[in-house]
């Protein structure tokens, strides 16, 4: 009889492992992700290079529906996102009336019954003040802001469905400001740090201060921003947390500027970033360092149309709301330690993504838990069968 008991014992142990493996498998595999076509062009349907600055336009095709995502540096750079109920819609730009910058209408989507909703992000300024006390309270000290719609850019260089533009001012005598924007196809993570969770209805920006020559020694920056939006503007900032920093050591929170719909809880667009900015191109731990950003205010909606060509060109009638995110600390290091800060964005439709524990993460928790689950349950079996072992020798005992 002892080897039938093995014998079963062996199995239900084999069962139980392949329930346990099945289990994880399920977390590493997924299921299909949902994918968009990509289709990118530079100054689209223009006959000539057009003066001061490029029009990128990243069409993204879904099964039915089409984001448009448009970066432009004529002016101060300007990332527009239009979501269409159609995956036929399209980009028509009238580049004698956009380039003249005076009215609304230079860039359309058509047809424009099968716009569901609209976003612009206006990287409007740069400010510097000069922390003589250590404090990275942004109160004081501060110099002339840097217009960034009278920067100088460089064209427009691609890298697939990524372009990287360059500016500088002849205030800045050396160095510049580069923002790079990507545009992705599916869900993923950015491979460099931060790392924030992307999906196919988003856009990452990264915002880099490169080896410019400050005001003072002391000197620490701030970047204003400015969203443009139709009835529904970003309005308020949220501020998530969560307790696994595995793609950003340190960092267990997230803000979220987000644009709420009329009378409910849903998002219909946003802007996430994570708390926190870099020292170095390619950065350690210790080349980490907090930012923060003021409260969103209401902006003069003429002004920032007139900074940017895209907002000009794009909406009629508009609200604009902006806020500054401030970068360091009091203690720490000053620009001028590294001479280099980077930040990055995500700017998307729909609700933000959110950050859930990783693949590896939930197999070992999954194991971690299965295992002690597994163990008791054996013991059980094994206690059940040792007593009816027992109970079938005393039934069948010799007698004298």
């Amino acid at each position: 009889m002892a080897p039938a008991v093995t014998m079963r014992s062996n199995r239900v142990f084999v069962v139980l492992l392949v329930l346990l493996f099945s289990f994880c498998q399920s977390f590493v595999g997924g299921t299909k992700e949902y994918q968009r076509k990509l289709i990118v062009s530079v100054n689209p349907n223009a006959t000539t290079l057009p003066p001061g600055g490029d029009l990128l336009h990243v069409r993204a095709v879904g099964n039915d529906d089409t984001l448009h995502f448009l970066f432009c540096s004529q002016g101060a750079p300007t990332l527009l996102i239009v979501h269409t109920n159609s995956s036929t819609s399209s980009v028509q730009v009238n580049w004698p009336q956009f380039l003249s910058r005076n009215v609304s209408g230079g860039l359309r989507v058509e047809p424009q019954s099968s716009i569901q909703y609209s976003i612009a992000v206006v990287f409007s300024r740069l400010l510097e003040y000069d922390d003589v006390n250590d404090t990275a309270k942004p109160d004081s000290g501060f110099f002339p802001p840097y217009e960034l719609q009278n920067f100088k850019w460089t064209r427009l260089q691609l890298f697939g469905a990524a372009a990287l533009v360059c500016g500088k001012t002849p205030e800045f005598v050396n160095g510049s400001l580069c923002l790079k924007l990507s545009v992705f196809d599916s869900d993923g993570r950015a491979e460099s740090w931060p790392r924030l969770l992307h999906s196919p209805n988003s856009s990452q920006l990264e915002v880099w201060l490169d080896g410019i020559t400050t005001q003072a020694p002391n000197s620490r920056f701030l970047l204003e921003l400015q969203a443009v939006g139709g009835d529904f503007p970003l309005s308020r900032v949220d501020v998530r947390q969560f307790i696994d920093d595995e793609f950003t050591p340190s960092i267990f929170k997230v803000s979220e500027w987000v644009s709420p719909a009329a009378g409910g809880s849903d998002v219909l667009g946003y802007v996430q970033w994570k708390p926190v900015a870099y020292r170095q191109s390619s950065p350690a731990l210790e080349d980490a360092t907090p930012c923060r950003y003021s409260d969103p205010q209401s902006q003069d909606a003429n002004a920032t149309a007139a900074s940017s060509a895209l907002i000009r060109a794009f909406f009629s009638a508009h609200n604009v709301t902006g806020l500054n995110v401030s970068f360091g600390l009091a203690g720490e290091p000053f620009y001028n330690s590294t001479k280099f800060l980077s930040w990055t964005v995500l700017v998307g439709v729909g609700a933000p993504p959110v950050d859930t524990f990783s693949p590896i993460v939930l197999t070992i928790m999954a194991v971690g838990l299965g295992i002690p689950v597994i163990l008791l349950l054996l013991g059980g079996v094994f206690v059940c069968i040792h007593k009816r072992r027992q109970g079938a020798t005393a039934a069948y005992q010799s007698i004298n």
